[in-house]
């Protein structure tokens, strides 16, 4: 329970830090320049809290319904803390296609998302290296080396990121028919059963970016087979589920395309 304790209690620091960045850049930066310090300290939160999640659960072995409450909660939170931020690649790129964004302010979001990424590996660490539960220090003996993530082949794991893709983004294409106190509770089901039944497998990352701060530094394949999985196999799920709902659907019922201007609800993982 010490490590269960500890975990939460880092959890909850890194929230409670990404937030006062959050709030202090609203004070001080004005424009564009907030949209992208809201992406970073976002995308840092998401990163360092599934770091910590993720260490949690391969090592300390907790009960299946604990590691779920705890995702669904670091879901909800998340969604609710982000402010409308996607920590996730697929979603510039969406916003780029829609027109609703160029490719310089795209690629501007992506590189701070990335810089965020990095920036959470090396929090991570600092943080194992305090030693403040067995959990931390099995890991530091083992030099905070991370094993291979996958359970079955890069094939099946494509396939897995390349569905959780699809059902994330349906989920982010309706859920606007909920009522607002609804969403987030909504989302963070979806994604913390899309956990459930395709961690084994593949972590069920869903997210680029999220994908190379926690599973690209692990061993067992190599950096092109990770990109395969973990890059390709979500933007190729959220293309499709744009292509079906929003293209295919429409044509065969004789609709015009539906969804174009719904607000793209946030898509990221916690595991």
């Amino acid at each position: 329970m010490t490590d269960l304790s500890v975990s939460v209690a880092v959890l909850g620091a890194v929230v409670l830090l990404s937030e006062a960045s959050r709030r202090a850049a609203a004070r001080l930066f004005r424009g564009s320049y907030w949209i992208y310090l809201l992406e970073a300290a976002s995308t840092f939160q998401l990163c360092c809290c599934t770091h910590e999640l993720k260490l949690l659960g391969e090592t300390a072995q907790l009960e299946p319904p604990v590691s779920l409450a705890l995702t669904y909660t670091m879901t909800v939170i998340h969604l609710i803390t982000f402010r409308g931020a996607s920590c996730n690649a697929t979603g510039a790129l969406e916003n780029v296609c829609r027109g609703r964004s160029g490719f310089r302010a795209a690629f501007a979001l992506i590189a701070c998302q990335f810089g965020a990424a990095v920036a959470a590996q090396f929090f991570a660490v600092s943080v194992w290296s305090l030693g403040l539960s067995d959990v931390h220090l099995r890991h530091q003996r083992f030099g905070f080396r991370c094993f291979d993530p996958l359970g079955g082949t890069v094939l099946e794991a494509a396939a897995v990121e390349l569905a959780c893709g699809f059902i994330i983004q349906a989920a982010a294409l309706h859920v606007h028919k909920l009522d607002e106190k609804l969403r987030a509770p909504f989302f963070a089901a979806v994604i913390t059963a899309l956990v459930y039944m395709g961690g084994r497998v593949s972590g069920a990352v869903f997210n680029p970016i999220l994908a190379f701060s926690v599973q690209f530094p692990c061993s067992g394949h190599t950096y092109l087979e990770y990109c395969f999985i973990y890059w390709l196999g979500p933007v190729l799920g959220v293309s499709s589920c744009i292509l079906l709902f929003e293209k295919i659907v429409p044509f065969l019922s004789g609709k015009s395309t539906i969804g174009l201007d719904v607000p793209a609800a946030q898509k990221q993982k916690t595991q």
